[in-house]
């Protein structure tokens, strides 16, 4: 799931390889392209998560809605990937970015996907080429193969939260002021989806690398892999590489909920839970 920035630094001239940059900053949409723009890894070019690993905003669906899949697909054989192609994702460390290019590469059935482990930082770090060019491909072929195991729907997280399937668990992603409804500084509303519990995004990784497999297990530890999990976070991004790390857990029945907490609260009669006073909001 991950590669070394050692690794692609020795592979980085082979035509089997696509890198794409996804930094980007969630309070300064315009960043990730301007530090495209002031260097970069050679070769890589710049997909911006709003613009190219998101649709615009509607009335639901959440505040990153899920690419329209044949632009989607468009842009990916524009820069040559294709069935062979080993794709490498990289942000600045964060995991968040880059894991929702993997995620949404895995969806379509392209597997052979990886992030780059440490991100930009890394690369710089080892003080490893950067580069001011954009690069062009020849046109790839993608080989579509939607795996719809990895997706929850808000009808199945809705009939979750009124049956309460045991075999069934809600995760929140989101930083556990967010979950317990203390703080909500984007959203309109806090709180979280009723029933759900809470593993922080950010504790799978450190530095800004992944734990070892071993670390997300002992992470995890309290999860019954026979039950199916269902992730979310507020708009589909951070709940990515928590989807990650409960993979490389050996979590398999894992989905995401990409619409998230963003999606749930644009349907008015949707109850809200926290673990404050007045514990559920009608």
């Amino acid at each position: 799931m991950v590669k070394s920035v050692d690794w692609l630094q020795e592979n980085l001239e082979y035509n089997s390889v696509r890198i794409i940059d996804c930094r980007f900053d969630l309070k300064n949409p315009d960043a990730g392209t301007e530090w495209y723009k002031e260097g970069h890894i050679p070769n890589s070019v710049y997909f911006h998560l709003e613009k190219d690993l998101s649709n615009p905003v509607t009335e639901h669906g959440g505040r990153h809605p899920l690419p329209a899949i044949e632009e989607f697909v468009s842009k990916l054989e524009k820069i040559g990937i294709g069935k062979e192609t080993i794709v490498i994702a990289y942000d600045n460390g964060e995991g968040a970015f880059s894991s929702r290019l993997w995620w949404l590469l895995n969806y379509i059935g392209h597997s052979n996907t990886y992030i780059l482990d440490g991100g930009y930082n890394e690369w710089v770090k080892k003080d490893f080429p950067s580069s001011k060019e954009v690069p062009t491909f020849s046109q790839g072929t993608i080989s579509l193969a939607i795996q719809s195991q990895m997706i929850a729907t808000y009808e199945d997280v809705s009939a979750q939260v009124k049956v309460k399937e045991e075999d069934k668990v809600l995760i929140d992603s989101r930083e556990h002021k967010r979950y317990i409804g203390e703080i909500e500084p984007i959203d309109k509303k806090s709180g979280h989806i009723p029933g759900a519990i809470n593993f922080v995004w950010t504790e799978g990784l450190k530095n800004g690398f992944f734990l070892s497999t071993n670390e997300q297990k002992e992470r995890f530890s309290s999860l019954d892999p026979r039950k199916e999990y269902i992730v979310y976070c507020g708009s589909g991004i951070t709940a990515t590489p928590n989807y990650i790390s409960l993979k490389m857990a050996g979590l398999d029945k894992v989905k995401l909920y990409p619409g998230s907490f963003s999606d749930w609260i644009s349907y008015g009669e949707n109850a809200i839970e926290t673990c404050l006073p007045n514990k559920i909001e009608e």
